[in-house]
């Protein structure tokens, strides 16, 4: 990849010139560009979970894991009720219930081959974010399986994740976004469909179809 290319710009008087624009290649030249971080921003960072970090935790219900393999990277959105999407065990331990989903398994086989996890939880409403780094494995402890049971139905593994970072993010980029603002909100035929979406990539696919018992499907087998 090259490190150098032109840029054209514009004057005021709309005349065009070349300007030389090198990408950022070493860790010296982007903190040349970016300054020191903020003291604070390192401080927050522990290898625990604080009470005031595990406060918080308990209040969410929603969050990204992101895994990396042989294959390339994967970032899955998991949630659930209060309780049952995740559960802190103690301040360096959660555990994470594999609800039923697609069948892909791309988290659950990147986690056996590379163990290293990244998650990051919401609260809706609160700008934000939680952050934690561990090393995750793989488990069907029954006892660990018995608290995620959700009338009879319950997951068939749990990710054990061993907490080796945790920190906040500043709510900056929920503010830019205004992700909680009511009136920024879309609804449903204001995007492509699932249904769409599908067909978009196979072209004989029935997607009215799919939209129409999609809803009773969900609900079905949300367990």
């Amino acid at each position: 990849m090259p490190t150098c290319g032109l840029v054209l710009l514009k004057t005021k008087h709309s005349e065009e010139f070349a300007v030389p624009v090198k990408n950022i290649s070493s860790i010296a030249e982007l903190e040349e560009l970016y300054g020191q971080a903020h003291p604070l921003s390192l401080t927050k960072e522990t290898n625990f979970l604080t009470n005031a970090y595990q406060e918080w935790l308990r209040k969410s219900r929603f969050f990204a894991l992101a895994t990396t393999g042989v294959d390339g990277l994967d970032c899955s959105p998991r949630g659930d009720q209060a309780e049952q999407a995740f559960k802190v065990v103690d301040r360096k331990t959660i555990i994470i219930p594999d609800r039923r989903g697609n069948n892909r398994l791309d988290s659950l086989k990147n986690i056996i081959l590379n163990p290293n996890i990244a998650l990051m939880f919401l609260i809706p409403g609160i700008n934000e974010a939680l952050r934690i780094n561990g090393r995750a494995t793989l488990t069907t402890d029954p006892d660990l399986i018995a608290q995620f049971d959700m009338n009879g139905k319950a997951p068939k593994s749990i990710i054990h994740v061993d907490i080796e970072a945790v920190y906040f993010q500043c709510a900056r980029a929920l503010i830019r976004s205004e992700l909680w603002n009511s009136d920024k909100q879309f609804v449903k035929n204001d995007v492509p469909s699932a249904g769409q979406m599908m067909q978009s990539v196979k072209s004989d696919f029935d997607g009215e179809e799919y939209e129409r018992i999609l809803p009773q499907r969900q609900q079905e087998t949300l367990y």
